[in-house]
């Protein structure tokens, strides 16, 4: 700490010098020093300017009415906070200070001019107003007239969506009674109107605490739930969104400034927790459709565990486990062929034990693990009934549920004595039902290969039994799934085969044959996908699906359908078709070692090799691997788990890795989807997706691979490639892509720079290894038209310039024509840089001379492109001492040259610079003797 007058000063200095960090944190330690108040009001003032700057509005008012409360006349504390203000919309309050600074100085051109823009703006916006009032209440008038025709009423319905994802078109609605009209159109009980209804009060709560608060008063918790029941796919997963906004914006998505009202609107917990209770009675309640259900375990999903494990509160984990723990437990063990269950989709029962794996991952200390694993355990218990065969199938379900969700406890519970013989007796029964759920338990249970090899011993001769004897499809294609994850527990090690040689392919091959029957229902088609998932992981059975197009035709159809419980299945096979997985390294040195102390050593099998995997991906891409991809991403869904996501980025880089198949991958929507995968999900699954982002970028046309804003998500991805902890494969299509994208358009450029894309670049301008070295100088050639790139150029103490002229002098030709490339435009923009050229280098005049004695044309037009714009840069001095060096024999000898198409670019810019040495008088015209 110090003076707070020379800390203060300090702080003019680093704002003059554009450091608004530095200066903001100057004057806040001036501040804590300063008694004084008028010159607490200055630094205020001055603090004010730089939120400004930073566009943190909300402070700069702050700090401008601080300094008002000293001197109600500061005439720039009343100017920063009318254009803080303006920023904020808050037009009337801006208008009445730019009045007073009118006021104070009434011949401030500047003052005069912003009070009639800012008129002309709150007259356009009470006309708007108006206007809209009178649109929404003649929209409601439409939807609420029985008589109305049809296509009038989707008009409507549509525009009052539409308007209510505007604030002020929400705002609007608000005001003009419009939650009670909604409210009348859901009780119309048509679907269509309730889903207007339903995304119409969406919008209305996005980024809006107080407003988002005040529907959830007036329409109800309960309401929501009973909309969301509805047994309407659509209509559900409108409720489930307005739910969704409603948590968003009561939970940090509205960063509005509210002042004195914020205490009206801080406190949402109680609201909060009526919600999250409401939700976990949906999910048992059987006048739930299954859609409502499915919904409500999406919403627990998304917004109940933590995010980030950083955060230090789990307290609504705790609370759920507390209070609905044993209700998700029930959805998982329904038997929907038995009576009396609650109503499911397909999707419900993987729904619940994704949301199981997430709340128990979401526990931080053994005692809490402790609490799970003793409720399930007493839950399972309480069920297990010998004199009911429904209660004890009903359990079982239970443990199949928990072993698809957290693994280890319903290892743990299979583990207990009685579990494992409860299931072989179901196995044994008469009834389908209990072989059924028996059998499933069994293959979800055999996942680790200790509980494998003890199925192989035992379990085998029980599944082969079963599938020989039944007659039911549905119990036989479970068995064989059954047996093929108990023949692939070795992985994709060779050596490891389970069973004898040709059985895997003998099981593939039936899987196949279910997978392609389409009299057989889709749900049990599903499980031979799940037997493939298993068995692809050998290299045999990989090449003889990708060989069978029907097979993989089917396969994708499948994972298009709304039955999303396969899409962990799909996802696994087509990682084994591709190798995408990640392999260990294996060392000889290692290898040998093992041997000699007798160790297992794991195998490659010959079809694993590089030129099999090649063949495979062609095969897959040409069934339309790509598209099914897309569909599968688009998946809104708490089974689109982050490790699934990781498996389908693996599998787009695996297909992207030909430049020859980018092509057929955009067509398909690959690029499209690839975006949301490099934004979410795991570390490894976002660089994998980003990677194959870059490949895309870098071959492709922008406008085809991400149509309209898109291209714009794509930057961020790919400038997170650039870091430094990245491969250097990575650094190189990420620059390849960014050099693509920044020769499309300014806006992209912009937006690189914003994505703090440059100095990443610039750190790989001096990387050891050439072709990293090389895309970010082509990637730089390619950002140096941006103003704003020119002006990080422009400023001192950087040495931007003279890396850009220093590489010009490597050997290396393409390295030069880049780096000339982006000196000659950026000089032809900016005529100052001329003059900074000589000072950054004492090599910039010989350097120069070599580019323009070059014997390639490209370099050589270059470096004359750059001796013009130093003639052209309003420097005397500079063009000057140009034409006194050997400058001027190198321009006589090019210009004076006969004309050649190879090279009459050089000529051509070599003659213009003579011309303009002339008019300069620096030479004169050649005169022939009379």
């Amino acid at each position: 700490m110090g003076d707070p007058i020379q800390l203060k000063d300090e702080g003019n200095k680093y704002f003059q010098s554009g450091d608004i960090d530095k200066a903001i944190e100057c004057y806040t330690n001036a501040l804590k020093e300063c008694t004084d108040k008028k010159v607490q009001a200055v630094i205020y003032r001055n603090r004010s300017a730089c939120y400004l700057k930073k566009e943190s509005y909300t402070n700069a008012v702050s700090d401008a009415s601080k300094a008002i409360d000293e001197n109600a006349s500061d005439i720039k504390a009343l100017y920063r906070r009318c254009q803080a203000l303006e920023k904020l919309g808050k037009l009337d309050m801006a208008f009445k200070d730019v009045q007073r600074c009118a006021t104070l100085e009434p011949k401030n051109k500047t003052f005069l001019e912003t009070l009639r823009r800012l008129g002309g703006e709150i007259q356009a916006k009470l006309k708007t107003t108006f206007s809209t009032d009178s649109r929404v209440q003649n929209m409601f008038d439409i939807l609420l007239d029985e008589e109305m025709d049809k296509e009038k009423k989707e008009k409507a319905a549509n525009n009052l969506i539409v308007l209510s994802r505007e604030d002020a078109g929400a705002e609007r609605i608000f005001e003009n009674n419009g939650v009670p009209l909604l409210l009348n159109m859901v009780e119309t009980g048509k679907p269509e109107m309730i889903l207007a209804a339903v995304w119409t009060l969406s919008g209305m709560c996005t980024g809006h605490k107080a407003r988002a608060m005040a529907i959830l008063n007036m329409v109800g918790v309960d309401k929501i739930c009973s909309i969301m029941a509805l047994d309407n796919e659509e209509i559900a997963l409108g409720a489930c969104n307005l739910f969704q906004c409603i948590n968003d914006s009561l939970t940090g998505g509205d960063s509005r400034d509210y002042g004195k009202e914020a205490s009206l609107v801080l406190d949402a917990s109680k609201d909060l927790k009526t919600i999250l209770l409401a939700l976990l009675e949906m999910i048992a309640s059987k006048k739930v459709s299954g859609h409502g259900r499915d919904q409500a375990l999406n919403l627990l999903t998304r917004n109940v565990p933590r995010k980030d494990m950083k955060e230090k509160d789990h307290s609504k984990t705790l609370f759920t486990i507390d209070h609905g723990l044993k209700k998700i437990l029930k959805v998982c063990g329904q038997v929907s062929e038995l009576p009396d269950q609650l109503p499911l989709t397909e999707n419900s029962q993987l729904i619940a034990s994704v949301l199981l794996n997430k709340l128990y991952d979401d526990l931080k200390c053994d005692p809490e693990r402790a609490n799970f694993r003793e409720i399930c355990d007493e839950y399972i218990k309480s069920k297990i009934d010998p004199n009911n065969m429904d209660k004890t199938l009903h359990a079982i379900n239970t443990i199949s549920g928990l072993l698809q969700g957290p693994f280890d406890v319903g290892n743990s519970l299979v583990g207990q004595q009685g579990v494992m013989e409860m299931m072989v007796a179901l196995c044994s029964s008469e009834r389908d039902v209990d072989q059924m759920v028996a059998v499933e338990a069994l293959i979800h249970a055999s996942t680790k290969m200790s509980r494998a090899s003890f199925f192989i011993t035992n379990g085998v001769s029980l599944l082969k039994d079963i599938y020989k004897k039944t007659k039911n499809e549905k119990i036989k294609i479970r068995a064989l799934v059954g047996l093929c994850k108990l023949g692939s527990a070795g992985g994709d090690d060779y050596s490891l085969r389970q069973f004898a040689e040709g059985s895997t392919e003998k099981l593939a091959k039936q899987c196949r044959k279910w997978l392609c029957n389409p009299q057989i229902d889709s749900k049990t088609r599903k499980w031979a996908i799940e037997g493939l998932a298993y068995l692809t992981n050998d290299a045999d059975v990989k090449d003889d699906f990708v060989e069978d197009e029907l097979a993989m035709k089917a396969m994708f159809e499948l994972a298009k359908s709304r039955d999303k419980t396969i899409l962990y299945a799909v996802a696994c096979t087509l990682v084994n078709c591709t190798n995408s997985y990640d392999k260990k390294e294996i060392i000889p040195e290692l290898v040998q070692l093992a041997k000699f102390s007798k160790q297992h050593v794991p195998e490659q099998h010959p079809k694993d090799k590089k030129d099999f995997i090649e063949k495979r991906v062609k095969r897959l891409l040409k069934a339309g691997v790509t598209s099914a991809l897309a569909v599968m991403v688009k998946a809104d869904t708490a089974i689109l788990t982050d490790q699934t996501k990781e498996m389908l980025a693996r599998v787009f880089l695996a297909l992207a890795e030909d430049p020859k198949d980018r092509g057929t991958i955009v067509a398909q929507g690959g690029g499209k989807a690839l975006i949301p995968l490099a934004l979410e999900g795991t570390e490894k699954g976002k660089v994998k997706a980003s990677y194959a982002l870059a490949k895309i970028a870098s071959v492709s046309n922008p406008e085809i691979a991400f149509p309209g804003e898109r291209v714009y998500e794509v930057i961020r991805p790919l400038v997170s490639l650039l870091h430094t902890d990245k491969e250097g494969a990575e650094n190189y299509a990420a620059l390849r892509g960014l050099t693509n994208l920044a020769g499309f358009s300014e806006k992209l450029r912009t937006k690189m720079v914003k994505e703090k894309a440059l100095p990443e670049i610039e750190n790989h301008m001096f990387e050891e290894n050439e072709r990293i070295r090389l895309a970010a100088t082509e990637c730089m050639c390619n950002l140096v038209t941006c103003k704003e790139v020119q002006a990080r150029y422009l400023e001192d103490g950087n040495d931007k310039l003279k890396l850009l002229i220093l590489l010009c002098g490597e050997d290396d030709e393409k390295l030069q024509i880049a780096a000339a490339g982006g000196l000659a435009m950026i000089t032809a923009s900016e005529k100052k840089l001329c003059t900074k050229m000589t000072r950054v280098t004492a090599q910039w005049l010989e350097i120069l001379q070599r580019l323009c004695l070059h014997t390639n044309p490209s370099i050589q037009h270059r470096g004359l492109v750059i001796v013009y714009n130093m003639l052209n840069s309003d420097d005397a001095e500079l063009a000057k001492k140009l034409i006194e060096s050997e400058m001027l024999e190198i321009l006589s000898v090019i210009g004076k040259a006969e004309d050649n198409p190879k090279r009459q670019n050089p000529i051509d810019v070599a003659r213009t610079c003579l011309v303009k040495a002339m008019d300069l008088g620096l030479i004169k015209p050649f005169t022939s003797p009379s």
